[in-house]
């Protein structure tokens, strides 16, 4: 008997059929990991194991500045109390080495500070020379030089400890942050046909009248990669270009703006459908930058949209309108967006095959058209229903007629 291989050539044999099938792309669940950054633009990032703590204290300002505010003010005021309390000590001493503090030689001598009996005494001078309140019951003489030095200590360092302590309270007070709270963001992102092209885009806006000058908008893609050589980057940052970067990503954010990255082949967007970025685990971060207007302080603000946060298919709606000459920007609608014809494959298969964005653009056109007769015909019914409902009501008020009975049963008389 022959074998059944010399029956059934090799190529026509099952296996090989199966492995010439196409097949479909196989997806997994998605693995749901933090973000890199957060929605209000605050890094999500933990530091662990700094061995070396003492290069904060090298930075005393900088580390003042970044401390939350109930610690800012626990330090502000321990240090003038300290202080407070260190030079009451000195001036305590210098009244004790003089003599001062002996009631029966205060009439003999002239003290170095009068008026210093105790050391409560001697606090409070300490507090009239540190604020220069000068209540003029104690007073500094020319007896002790001793006590002209310590005044001069005091002074100088007062003056220190008020230059540090101002300047890191207004440091916090004009942070950078704190005009990026009205740099808004669209919650979510959208991807659309525009201009033949697919491209991602964010709706950015400024609720101040004070401009930002010099905006710029930087888009990175930040993901899980693996080199070739097995290297592992958990956080590997790409930068995309938008569509307005032409030397820069400059901006003129006079009103609420689009901004658009077109995926072209240099994008790492290029090879994701519709169905593989919901399977995808990358984040898209943006960050605008510019300088405050009125302040010239440069501020930044952050956001990120995961792939539940991108919208395929849809297109922001307008919000700027033109009322009685005067440009009007509903910012309810600031992140609304409407659905609109787009294909569900990858860039690079619409670049491929140009015929798939055509068939879309028809069909969408299509049943944009049944719709709007869908429409006219309910407007058309809806108008005819409300004309019977008219004639009716009309027939409906108009005057009956009563008729009279004669109680003879004589003939009947109708009255209109």
């Amino acid at each position: 008997m022959l074998a059944r291989k010399s029956i059934i050539p090799e190529e026509y044999a099952l296996p090989a059929l199966a492995s010439r099938a196409p097949r479909k792309p196989v997806f997994r669940d998605r693995v749901n990991k933090a973000r890199f950054i957060a929605k209000n633009g605050a890094c999500n990032l933990a530091h662990k194991n700094i061995r070396e703590q003492g290069r904060f204290l090298q930075d005393v300002f900088t580390t003042l500045v970044d401390l939350k505010w109930r610690f800012t003010l626990v330090i502000f005021t321990m240090t003038f109390l300290c202080s407070w309390l260190l030079f009451a000590m000195a001036w305590w001493l210098v009244a004790f080495a003089h003599g001062d503090l002996d009631l029966a030689r205060q009439s003999d001598v002239e003290q170095c500070v009068t008026k210093v009996k105790s050391f409560t005494s001697a606090f409070l001078f300490s507090i009239e020379v540190q604020v220069t309140i000068g209540f003029g019951n104690r007073m500094i003489t020319e007896q002790c030089p001793i006590a002209i030095t310590v005044l001069i200590l005091q002074n100088i360092a007062g003056l220190i400890i008020n230059a540090v302590m101002l300047g890191c309270i207004f440091m916090k007070t004009a942070q950078s942050h704190r005009r990026a709270e009205t740099l808004i963001f669209s919650r979510q992102a959208c991807i659309a046909v525009r201009n033949s092209r697919l491209c991602f885009m964010i709706r950015v806006g400024d609720l101040r009248k004070s401009m930002i000058i010099n905006a710029a908008v930087r888009l990175q893609v930040v993901r899980k990669t693996t080199t070739p050589e097995g290297e592992v980057i958990p956080i590997h940052q790409i930068d995309i270009q938008s569509e307005s970067a032409v030397a820069s990503n400059s901006i003129f954010l006079l009103a609420p703006l689009i901004i658009c990255h077109v995926i072209d082949k240099d994008s790492p967007l290029y090879d994701l459908s519709a169905m593989e970025l919901q399977c995808s685990d990358l984040e898209i971060i943006v960050i605008l930058e510019g300088v405050v207007e009125t302040t010239g302080i440069t501020t930044q603000a952050r956001t990120s949209y995961v792939s539940e946060e991108i919208q395929w298919g849809h297109r922001f709606v307008p919000i700027v309108t033109e009322e009685e000459g005067v440009y009007s920007v509903d910012y309810s609608k600031f992140g609304n967006t409407v659905k609109v014809g787009t294909p569900g494959c990858s860039a690079r298969e619409l670049d491929e095959k140009p015929s798939i964005l055509i068939q879309t653009m028809q069909k969408s056109e299509l049943s944009h058209q049944n719709s709007l007769r869908k429409r006219n015909s309910m407007r058309r019914n809806n108008s005819i229903r409300k004309n019977n409902s008219m004639q009716r009501n009309n027939l409906s008020l108009a005057v009956p007629k009563v008729q009279f009975f004669t109680p003879e049963g004589g003939q009947n008389v109708a009255v209109t």
